[in-house]
C-alpha cells in the first residue's frame, strides 16, 4: 500500500515543493489537513509535539503537517501565522479552523469537530 508509511505520522515540510505537494495531496483526497506551524526555539511547540504525534496515530484519515516558520517564512506569511504554535485546519484549500497556542483540549476538540463534519 503506497503512502501507508505516512499514515499516523506528522509529516515535516522542509521545502516549498514538499509543502505544495502535501497541500495538493490533501485537496485531491479531500482529507482534512492539520498544519502545525512551529519553531525550533519555541518551548510550547516542543511541549505540544508529542501530543500532535498521538493525534496523528489516532486520526489516520487526517494529514498532519509540520512547518518550521523560520525554514518556510513565506508559507507562514501566506497563512497569516503570527504566534507559535499555530494549528491551521484546511479542507480543500480553505482554512476551516485555527488553534493558536499549545492548547491540547482545544486542538483535540477542533480536530474531532472537523473529522465529524467531513464524515457527515
Amino acid at each position: 500500500m503506497t503512502g501507508s508509511s505516512e499514515e499516523g505520522h506528522v509529516i515535516g515540510c522542509h521545502t516549498l515543493e514538499a509543502w505544495n505537494q502535501q497541500l495538493q495531496r490533501g485537496n485531491e483526497s479531500k482529507k482534512i489537513i492539520v498544519v502545525d506551524f512551529t519553531a525550533s526555539w519555541c518551548g510550547p511547540c516542543r511541549f505540544i509535539a508529542p501530543f500532535l504525534a498521538e493525534l496523528a496515530k489516532k486520526f489516520t484519515d487526517v494529514i498532519f503537517l509540520k512547518v518550521d516558520v523560520d525554514e518556510l517564512k513565506s508559507v507562514a506569511q501566506d497563512w497569516a501565522v503570527e504566534a507559535m504554535p499555530t494549528f491551521v485546519f484546511i479542507k480543500e484549500g480553505t482554512i476551516v479552523g485555527k488553534v493558536v497556542g499549545a492548547k491540547k483540549d482545544e486542538l483535540q476538540q477542533t480536530l474531532e469537530k472537523h473529522v465529524a463534519a467531513a464524515g457527515a
